[in-house]
């Protein structure tokens, strides 16, 4: 068709199916507009019937019909494929006034609608795969859509909606999100760890009370408890009771993240077992402890589990680290003292946490072909197996009770991260923070 300009009445033209959820017109934008006109002519394209369609230029004709003007200048052009305008509408929006996250999440979800694959959404709209990905799936979730407009980013939304059945987790995230936003990744993960292991702890009662058994919060070895363990009970002839004879358990998550069970007998005198004299020394506290002693208690199992939890992002952040295009800045010298100053844990290998950490993960990996082959196989990134063995090095000497005695080899580890651009946890900084 012929390209024209003409002078058309704004009220006339059509501007649904855009990418902008909301205009954002300001009073400033709109008096420019009522002084001087429309400028930079607006581009539509003709419909079926004859109808102006705007392509590029939502907020100059909206402004206009609110000025009240009465014609602007229009480009009339060709009318594209519906997933080819959405996707340059992005792009050219975003080169002018940066398009919202719900702006772009929505100009994803349609063109996903239409049956573009995600990789094809990002080509055209010059984005990122995974942030494409990740925009879609908030869109089409209730919970994350109303986060975006609310003016939450998309990764904000996905961990509210992750969260959307748990008011008090919700809350939490919430006060994260307007106060401390660069540990939002940390407090998911651990309210993620936190659910897991009440599911697992669930699932294990369940169990346990199927089998008649009452689970009780501790089985003690003494007959000061009031359950018992069975080996620290014995019958009138001596006998330790066996496991049909248990009636309670205690459960608790074991250092492998599994759940260890403790057997043990309620009423154990009733039915004539013996248990233990409780041991008594000078050197070990008698009695309950102290309200300090509770607290010191609650900060260690608190911490343990805030580090365990941390762990898990800080090796994501750092298999995407090593993903990047490029190599981070100083990688070399920090291999240098790596595997000089710190080499008793940097060069301490773990071939297959590397060979994960470099995203080419094979499962008991002990003689390194997984990292070796990817060293053979990627001459250009030599930086990536190298970072991936010393990174290894460091997880491995880093217990979920480091922070308790930081070392200068962790700190200066951490340190590295935090430069790179990683947000430690707050159990982190005591380890960083250290001197």
């Amino acid at each position: 068709m012929t390209q024209t300009i003409e002078l058309v009445d704004p009220t006339q033209l059509l501007t649904e199916t855009n990418v902008r959820r909301e205009a954002a017109l300001t009073e400033a934008f709109v008096a420019n507009i009522a002084a001087n006109g429309v400028l930079v002519p607006i581009v539509a394209c003709r419909t079926e019937d004859a109808a102006l369609r705007v392509l590029y230029g939502q907020r100059r004709t909206l402004a206009a019909v609110q000025a009240g003007l009465d014609t602007v200048p229009v480009y009339v052009t060709a009318t594209p494929e519906e997933a080819d305008r959405l996707a340059t509408q992005v792009a050219e929006n975003e080169q002018r006034q940066g398009l919202t996250e719900a702006d772009r999440a929505e100009a994803f979800h349609q063109l996903a609608l239409l049956g573009v694959p995600a990789a094809q959404i990002a080509k055209r709209a010059g984005a990122d795969r995974t942030a494409v990905e990740k925009a879609i799936a908030a869109r089409t979730d209730d919970t994350a859509a109303a986060a975006l407009v609310a003016g939450h980013t998309v990764d904000q939304a996905l961990i509210l909606a992750e969260f959307a059945d748990d008011t008090e987790a919700t809350a939490m995230l919430e006060d994260v999100i307007a106060d401390r936003p660069d540990m939002l990744d940390h407090t998911a993960q651990r309210l993620r760890d936190e659910r897991e292991r009440a599911r697992q702890l669930a699932a294990a009662a369940a169990e346990y009370e199927a089998r008649g058994l009452t689970v009780v919060e501790h089985v003690g070895w003494s007959r000061e408890d009031e359950a018992v363990g069975l080996s620290y009970l014995t019958d009138p002839e001596g006998n330790h009771p066996d496991e049909d004879a248990a009636n309670a358990v205690s459960l608790r998550h074991h250092w492998d993240g599994t759940v260890q069970a403790s057997l043990g007998i309620t009423g154990w005198a009733e039915q004539g077992y013996t248990a233990r004299e409780p041991y008594r020394s000078t050197e070990r506290q008698t009695g309950p402890m102290t309200e300090e002693q509770k607290a010191e208690r609650k900060a260690l199992i608190a911490n343990n589990k805030a580090m365990e939890s941390a762990t898990k992002v800080r090796r994501a952040w750092v298999h995407d680290l090593l993903a990047r295009k490029s190599a981070p800045k100083g990688w070399a010298q920090f291999l240098a003292a790596a595997l000089t100053e710190h080499h008793r844990i940097a060069g301490e290998r773990d071939s297959s946490l590397a060979a994960t950490l470099a995203g080419c993960a094979v499962e008991n990996d002990w003689n390194g072909s997984a990292i070796a082959d990817y060293a053979a196989t990627h001459p250009g990134r030599p930086h990536v197996p190298l970072l991936a063995l010393a990174f290894a090095g460091f997880e491995k000497n880093m217990p979920k009770d480091c922070w308790r005695a930081p070392n200068a080899a962790l700190r200066a580890y951490l340190t590295q991260l935090a430069d790179w651009g990683y947000q430690p946890s707050d159990v982190e900084r005591i380890i960083t923070d250290d001197a």
